[in-house]
Formats: structure tokens, C-alpha cells, sequence
């Protein structure tokens, strides 16, 4: 049954031609299949000009211009819409394999461009076609035509190595299918040594979905039902999770190493000693919402960044009377504050809370937000389809973007890619409906995840 199973997995996968040595590969199973994509990408392209076709479609072919919204402009330079397109970025060039439809359409087009710089050399040999010109901004440019395979290139170098790997590509009739895109639908697929994504879309809709290996996030299971099920999404960020029982240490971690870093009195080993305790009582079921952002002064001081985001997190625990007693040293902590359900902490910028209902353990760094979250939890729980689900409010993801400041970006290169995305995305998701996504464990240690990014209706 394994055998039958890996058998059908590789039959669906997609069989991109790459060459040897390749960082990134893009493939497109069928071309003419990219329009409800390329609608999406220039659509959103009209508020964020790093997803209009035009920013990067040059990038698709090292010879040719594609239009990949015109099945047609495709068959006028002689590709076969209905074909693939398997693009080999290399740090040597890129590599272009496409299905030739009309190979004089092709090579007519091909050779009006690489005239432009002169010197240009063909030839045929055995029913193979090369042909090769110099590069504008130096190395080669040229492509390698067999029958209907045709695999250009664009080298950064003087060396034949492109060449050679497009002659190689060309030869093989049925390449290897990459066991990773299988059963997992998309019109095109972005691939690295660190995983593969797969996009696809419509007007008004963008599905990617894919695997990573290196997400720093700890491995997940799902359970069935979540106490948090039946929770309707609020807030920017909402997510369930159902963490596996050997992520549960690393969960708390992360949780324990924010409060020592803005309370830096609290005592360490005591700090380490409740988390510890508290590691034991947890069941996995996870709940972590994200209010909105009031960023208040600079995000290069840790506290600021900790409380800029106004959040809670709740638990479930196996038992309510253990949690009481593991929590009980947080009440000699500096500035601690005994509550009827719990815990109250000054700390560098704010206060933390840690409070009891029945057997929900809910930790915030917001009074509203957590009391909130305490009052919504159901009595009862509802099944999950994914180990995690969460929803984003795009426009108040956009909001909280926009409060990384220009100085912060100079004094502190991580907090670059933020203003990045706030400039490049915000306006895009002040545009949007919503986001919504899962995510799962998969095999070795990686993640499978989906995500889907609507737009409304109408401008």
C-alpha cells in the first residue's frame, strides 16, 4: 500500500526541468493555466508594485518577454501555452525550459533579440539547434532547441556551463517529477532547498499553500477537538493551535524567554522553575490572539517591541489545582500583585498577567486584552480541521506595520524587513477582506501550511 501511495504521489507531482546546481526553481505546469494568478497579481499589483506581473515577468525568461495573462502573445512567439515553463536560477544565470509550439515562430523571436548585441552563432547538429550571442551586461545569452523541448539560458559568465546544462535538459524525454508539489494543487510552484510553495488564484482570490523546513515553530498535531473551537475570530491576529506534546517545552520556552527579557529582576531560576512546572500541565491546546499594535517609543528596547503588540495566550491544563500551586512563587516576584484568579507583574514597560479559569491558563501583556480573552472562552470545545488555524485582519495588520518608524529601521536591521513589507504591502492590506491559513506538521521535522489572501468584490 506505501508503494501504491508514493507511486500515485509521484504521478501527480509535477516534473519541472532543472538543471544541475540550481538555488531556486519556479515551474508552471501548464501556461495557459496562470490567467486566475496573474488576474490576482495585478490587481493587488495596483497597491504594491512587487506583485504586478510587469515587476517580475521579465525575470521568467532570460530571452523572451512573456505576457502571462495572453495565452495567445505566448503562441506568437511560437511556446505552447498549454506547456510548461521550468525556470533554473542558478549563481552562475537563469535557465528557461518551455514546449515549442512553432519552432521558426520561436526561433525568429529568440534571434531578434539576441541580434541586438551582435555576433551571433548557430548551428544544428543531429536535430539540435544552439544558438548563442553575447549577453548586455556580459556572459552569454542563447538557447538549446530538440523537437518541441527548447531551454534557453543567460549566463553571468563567459563559461559554457549553461549551455551545456540547457543541451542536457532538451535531451531528456520525461524528467523526474518532484516528489514535493505533489498533492499539492497550484498553477505555479516557487522551489528551494528550504521547502516549495504553490500559488494560485483568482480576481479576487490568492491561495498559496507549501512546505517549510526551517520555520521556527514547534511541531503541532491535531487532536480533533479544541476548547477553543467554537471561538469566532477577533482582533489582527486569531489563531487555535494543538501543539505535540514534544513541542510543548519549546512553546513555553519562547514564552518564559520574552518575560525574563522585560523583567530582567524576576529571579531566572525561579522563572525557569514555574515554566517548568507549568510545562507539565499543559495539554497543547493553544489559543493566541493579537488585539492591535500601539507601538510606544522606540522598537529597538525589547520592552517596547513585547508590549507593542497588545496580547493574550491561553492554555488548556490537565490540572487546575497543580497550575494554582506552580504559580504560587509569582507572588513573591518584584512588583508581583496577588488577583483573585492569579498574577499581576510590573515589568520594563508594562505589566504581565498570568490568571486562572478553571482549566484555562491565560497569559496577556494587556488587562482589557486578557480579561477579554478570559470571558470569551467557551464551555465548550469544537473540532479543528488543521492542527492550527488562524485568521488576519489585514487592515489592522497594515496599522501596526506602519508604526515602524525610519530611525528604528536604522538602528536595528531586523526591524528593515517590517518597514519593508509596510511599504511595499500596506497599502495592498488596507484593500483587503482577509486572511486566513492553517498550518500542520509534516515529515522530518517541516511544516505544511496554506494560506488565503481575499480582496473585496469591488475596488
Amino acid at each position: 500500500m506505501l508503494a501504491l501511495a508514493l507511486a500515485a504521489t509521484l504521478a501527480a507531482a509535477p516534473a519541472p526541468r532543472v538543471a544541475a546546481s540550481t538555488v531556486t526553481v519556479l515551474h508552471v505546469p501548464q501556461l495557459d493555466k496562470l490567467q486566475g494568478l496573474t488576474a490576482f497579481m495585478s490587481r493587488a499589483g495596483a497597491y504594491s508594485q512587487m506583485l504586478n506581473p510587469a515587476s517580475w515577468s521579465a525575470e521568467l525568461h532570460p530571452i523572451l518577454q512573456l505576457d502571462l495573462a495572453r495565452p495567445e502573445a505566448l503562441e506568437a512567439l511560437g511556446i505552447d501555452a498549454t506547456g510548461p515553463l521550468s525556470v533554473s536560477m542558478r549563481q552562475d544565470g537563469r535557465l528557461a525550459c518551455t514546449r515549442v509550439k512553432d519552432a521558426k515562430a520561436f526561433q525568429e523571436a529568440t534571434a531578434s533579440v539576441l541580434a541586438r548585441n551582435g555576433d551571433v552563432k548557430a548551428g544544428t547538429v543531429k536535430g539540435v539547434t544552439t544558438l548563442r550571442a553575447p549577453a548586455p551586461a556580459g556572459g552569454f545569452a542563447g538557447y538549446v532547441l530538440k523537437g518541441q523541448e527548447a531551454c534557453a539560458f543567460l549566463s553571468t559568465d563567459s563559461d559554457d556551463a549553461l549551455r551545456k546544462e540547457a543541451a542536457k535538459l532538451v535531451a531528456l524525454k520525461a524528467p523526474a517529477a518532484d516528489a514535493r508539489m505533489g498533492g499539492m494543487p497550484g498553477a505555479l510552484y516557487v522551489a528551494t532547498q528550504q521547502g516549495v510553495v504553490a500559488l494560485d488564484g483568482t480576481a479576487t482570490a490568492l491561495k498559496v499553500e507549501g512546505t517549510a523546513t526551517k520555520l521556527p515553530l514547534p511541531p503541532f498535531q491535531s487532536k480533533g477537538t479544541s476548547p477553543y473551537g467554537a471561538m469566532a475570530p477577533s482582533g489582527l491576529l486569531f489563531a487555535r493551535a494543538q501543539v505535540a506534546p514534544t513541542g510543548v517545552t519549546q512553546a513555553v520556552d519562547s514564552v518564559r524567554d520574552a518575560v525574563q527579557a522585560v523583567c530582567p529582576t524576576c529571579p531566572a531560576e525561579q522563572v525557569r522553575g514555574v515554566t517548568d512546572a507549568l510545562a507539565k500541565q499543559l495539554t497543547g491546546q493553544l489559543l493566541f490572539g493579537v488585539d492591535s499594535v500601539a507601538v510606544k517609543g522606540s522598537l529597538r528596547k525589547p520592552e517596547v517591541r513585547f508590549f507593542a503588540a497588545k496580547q493574550a495566550l491561553a492554555a488548556e491544563v490537565v490540572d487546575a489545582a497543580a497550575v494554582k500551586a506552580a504559580l504560587a512563587p509569582l507572588a513573591k516576584f518584584p512588583g508581583a500583585k496577588a488577583l483573585d484568579d492569579g498574577y499581576a507583574m510590573e515589568a520594563k514597560g508594562g505589566s504581565v498577567y498570568v490568571r486562572l479559569k478553571g482549566r484555562q491558563l491565560v497569559f496577556g501583556n494587556d488587562s482589557a486584552v486578557t480579561q477579554t480573552v478570559l470571558a470569551s472562552l467557551p464551555e465548550k470545545g469544537a473540532p479543528l480541521s488543521r492542527a492550527v488555524e488562524f485568521t488576519l485582519d489585514p487592515k489592522k495588520v497594515a496599522r501596526g506595520l506602519s508604526q515602524v518608524s525610519l530611525m528604528d529601521v536604522m538602528g536595528d536591521e531586523r526591524l528593515a524587513a517590517f518597514f519593508g513589507v509596510s511599504t511595499e504591502l500596506g497599502p495592498l492590506l488596507m484593500k483587503s477582506d482577509r486572511i486566513t491559513g492553517w498550518l500542520d506538521s509534516a515529515p522530518n521535522g517541516a511544516h505544511r501550511f496554506q494560506l488565503n489572501w481575499s480582496l473585496p468584490e469591488k475596488n
